[in-house]
């Protein structure tokens, strides 16, 4: 499969490089009609693959807490893209054979196999298997004709068409089935710009909307005739202020054992006006930013050298918690086990000679994980170290790396 893979792609490089502007219209089209049909097909063979590595583990075995994650770093997909894959790869393989040979022959795209897949599903809890390879092969014959959002309009009332005597009770069935999932589906992603701001998206299920709205609406109406905030500025600011409303009541658990707070370089610096902060998670603030929330936070100096090493955040204790905990987030930012993105909030602070075998506690001798790869490296060949600017760096077993070359976290980087 692989030394075929390789053909292909040797075949699908020439085209890109082909002049496509040289093609007469009809021959565009066509290119087009057959580029596609190759994209469903190597769709298939992709979903095949993952559903093979996912039922092997072998996310596990190189360190990863499931397959998605695994997937996310070695395809660079998000964690939403890489579950949707994994869970009609395992449809796929499980449930009507006719949709996966419709995918393999280019008849449909990923997200009509994806609607169809969903439809049987539901078909399957109200209807015998005949019913059900029917339904499939009318909704095959329909992707011709309608694009995937069409298509599950018209799923909803398969049964009317091919088995109507049961149609009603399917149509509950079916809405019970939206519905959870919907609960699936949900997910929140904060992604971190280059310049401190965060990028959210995300699906929420009904319940969870209706909250959001329920909460935002009424914070996010014009102030006045004199407001020029355009709509989505006014649903940003009424965002901050419920989480502002969230904070104040003090019914938030602690992070990672300590509360939200504000690290400044020195206290001159806040008090004359002149330096920058940061948040523990390691978002930079102005200067104005610090003294307006300092109204409502602790301050925690932290002095800082030339490269930014932390050099001293108070009196060190036997537990990595307080002052230590807090150099370690400001030096770690996150899990720094290669490839995990899980936030400091998430995670355990390890200590890299352990210290039962007499190894120190101190911000040299320490490294954050997340629950998942703190179990991993206790259990695993995988070993850490500090490389010589005082960043983590993890060795891989040798069966997984022959030359065993220092892996370290990109996700936590902010420059």
């Amino acid at each position: 499969m692989v030394e075929e893979l390789a053909q292909a792609d040797d075949a699908i490089a020439a085209c890109a490089d082909a002049a496509a502007w040289a093609l007469p219209e009809h021959e565009l089209i066509a290119a087009l009609d057959a580029a596609h049909r190759l994209e469903q097909r190597l769709a298939a063979v992709k979903l095949a693959l993952i559903r093979e590595l996912d039922g092997r583990g072998t996310a596990r075995t190189h360190g990863a807490s499931n397959t998605a994650v695994w997937l996310r770093e070695h395809l660079r997909l998000t964690i939403p893209a890489a579950r949707r894959l994994i869970d009609l790869a395992t449809v796929l393989d499980t449930g009507n054979p006719g949709i996966r040979q419709a995918l393999a022959d280019g008849a449909i795209s990923l997200d009509q196999a994806r609607v169809i897949a969903d439809t049987i599903d539901t078909v399957n809890t109200s209807a015998d298997a005949e019913t059900a390879d029917k339904a499939a092969g009318v909704l095959v014959g329909w992707a011709s004709q309608f694009d995937p959002t069409h298509l599950r309009k018209l799923g909803t009332r398969i049964l009317d068409h091919v088995a109507p005597d049961i149609a009603d009770a399917a149509t509950q069935a079916a809405l019970d089935a939206e519905a959870h999932r919907a609960t699936r589906d949900r997910h929140l992603t904060l992604s971190e710009q280059t310049d401190g701001r965060l990028r959210l998206t995300g699906t929420l299920d009904t319940e969870t909307a209706a909250l959001l709205r329920a909460a935002v609406d009424p914070l996010s109406t014009p102030c006045g005739p004199d407001d020029t905030r355009s709509a989505g500025q006014r649903r940003h600011d009424a965002l901050a202020e419920v989480c502002r409303l969230t904070l104040r009541t003090s019914a938030l658990p602690n992070s990672g054992g300590e509360p939200a707070q504000i690290f400044t370089t020195t206290y001159d610096a806040l008090t004359r006006q002149l330096g920058a902060g940061a948040l523990d998670t390691g978002l930079s603030l102005t200067p104005d930013t610090v003294r307006r929330l300092a109204c409502d936070a602790t301050i925690l100096p932290a002095v800082l050298d030339g490269s930014g090493h932390v050099l001293d955040v108070g009196r060190q204790r036997r537990l990595i918690t307080g002052p230590l905990r807090r150099a370690l987030v400001l030096r770690d930012r996150g899990c720094a086990f290669p490839g995990c993105d899980r936030p400091p909030r998430w995670c355990h602070a390890h200590h890299i000679h352990h210290w039962t075998d007499g190894g120190p506690t101190s911000l040299n001798n320490a490294v954050l994980l997340c629950g998942h790869h703190h179990r991993h490296l206790h259990h695993s060949d995988w070993t850490v170290h500090l490389g010589r600017d005082g960043h983590p760096e993890f060795t891989p077993p040798a069966w997984l790396d022959p030359e065993q070359l220092p892996r370290r976290n990109h996700y936590h980087r902010r420059t």
